[in-house]
């Protein structure tokens, strides 16, 4: 990936926060690597080069600066927009594949060669993708030495590394700091027992009002919660369960994570940044939005709405499926039902697709058709035969969403959007929709409607946030 040098040279010098995690500054003259928005004196033009990832720095040779964090920057935006097979490599790469199955597992998810994929990654980002998992180990492992009280080896081998000496060496190399020294430098009182507290860092401005409200009015008793300032969830993870906390903040979203298996946490972070979408460029997402003359006021009142996506593709389908044709409080109604009593204060990951697959056909309590539509994703789901997580190629998930008996094209492309993570989603037949458009002073027909919405691309999904929040 070219990256132009006058373009990031002005953003460093400007500390410009927009483009943290979009490239990295390193300077030859300290050895060291920074975001762009690094509040240390900017470095003289002959001293700097930039780089499209972490670990291309690091392969570089330079280590993180300690004053601005560079491995916690947000995650380019790009990896989020992009359906080819690099930025679901990214996704891929972010929710833990290397770790747990390998570059094969990676490579064979994609369906290219180990050789191929690297040459790919290595073009675009300087790296192949075992030194991208290795940038995000280092970062999982000083999370969880700041964090927690867990022993270096645990550390080690819940962050993916093969060894004691392969962890050292790395936070050797990558902080200029031994993970003894930088238990030293945590800050704070103890951590709570079981509990490991992060930030997750996004590109501002966040309607935070808006993401909340969203996810209030959608959730569901025994899997999630929200009290307007903090929204909690249960999570099925690769090795484990897992709750959540996450509260909004000025330039972060706390959170709050227990975990039963700490290996889970760098997929446990990924999906929380993925269902807030915090990785998003809301500048560019408004600016695009904010040039028709329909929605500008909107996006003047109410900047950085995004799109909540999801941490389970397969629940989200089925949320898809059961919501056709009912309001948001009667899906919840028959969603509950399917799940069965709680105990108070109980927060569990949904059902598996294994699990759904499985239930008696008493236990959905909907009409036949809508049980039969989600008896079949779930055994698609369960059979590889169907993939919606963040990897997943889309154009093929869409159409193999379609094919399922009762499904159609609103609840494909609302996966599309929130299960897979298309931006670029349109759903001009949505009743709310056109409601919407009609408040705005759009058309409002299905066709007419479609047809004006082709200038907001390639952020039509967010386009879709704020008619439904006109509605």
């Amino acid at each position: 990936m070219e990256l132009d040098f006058e373009r990031c040279y002005r953003a460093v010098d400007s500390r410009d926060q927009r483009f943290d995690g979009w490239f990295y500054t390193a300077v030859r003259t300290t050895g060291i690597y920074c975001r762009p928005s690094c509040p240390a004196l900017t470095p003289k033009r002959e001293n700097v080069t930039f780089h499209p990832s972490a670990a291309a720095a690091q392969r570089a040779g330079y280590r993180a600066c300690r004053r601005c964090r560079p491995d916690a920057a947000p995650g380019s935006p790009e990896w989020d927009v992009r359906a080819d097979v690099v930025g679901r490599a990214m996704r891929l790469i972010g929710d833990g594949v290397v770790d747990r199955e390998g570059v094969p597992g990676l490579a064979s998810r994609l369906g290219y060669t180990e050789r191929h994929l690297n040459r790919m990654l290595s073009a675009e980002l300087g790296a192949g993708p075992l030194a991208l998992a290795r940038a995000q180990r280092a970062q999982t492992a000083r999370i969880l030495i700041e964090t927690t009280a867990l022993g270096f080896a645990e550390i080690a081998f819940a962050s993916g590394f093969g060894s004691v000496r392969q962890f050292n060496d790395t936070i050797q190399e990558v902080y200029a700091r031994s993970p003894g020294e930088l238990r030293v430098r945590r800050t704070g009182g103890e951590p709570e027992a079981g509990a490991i507290s992060l930030r997750l860092a996004y590109r501002a401005p966040l309607h935070a009002g808006a993401l909340l409200g969203f996810l209030a009015a959608r959730t569901l008793p025994g899997v999630e919660e929200c009290d307007g300032t903090t929204y909690r969830r249960g999570l099925n993870l690769p090795h484990g369960s897992a709750t959540v906390a996450l509260t909004p903040a000025d330039r972060f979203v706390s959170a709050t994570l227990r975990l039963t298996d700490v290996r889970d946490l760098a997929p446990a972070v990924a999906r929380c940044r993925r269902l807030f979408d915090l990785d998003a460029d809301p500048v560019a997402v408004d600016g695009t939005l904010g040039a028709d003359p329909a929605l500008s006021a909107r996006i003047n009142a109410e900047p950085g709405v995004r799109v909540p996506r999801a941490v389970d593709g397969f629940e989200m389908a089925v949320r898809a499926i059961v919501g056709q044709q009912v309001s948001v409080s009667g899906a919840r109604t028959t969603l509950s039902r399917m799940l069965g009593p709680v105990q108070p204060g109980e927060l569990r990951g949904f059902p598996t697709a294994e699990a759904v697959a499985g239930l008696p056909d008493d236990a959905f309590r909907m009409p036949a058709a809508r049980r039969a539509s989600i008896r079949a994703l779930a055994e698609a789901v369960a059979d590889g035969k169907l993939d919606l997580e963040p990897g997943a190629d889309r154009e093929e998930a869409v159409a193999r969403l379609l094919e399922l008996p009762g499904v159609g094209a609103w609840t494909a492309g609302y996966v599309a959007m929130r299960a897979v993570g298309d931006p670029d989603v349109f759903l001009p037949t949505d009743v709310a929709v056109q409601r919407g458009a009609r408040a705005l002073g759009l058309p409002h027909t299905p066709k007419a409607l479609e047809a004006h919405a082709e200038r907001w691309r390639p952020w039509r999904s967010y386009a879709l946030m704020r008619l439904w929040r006109s509605a």
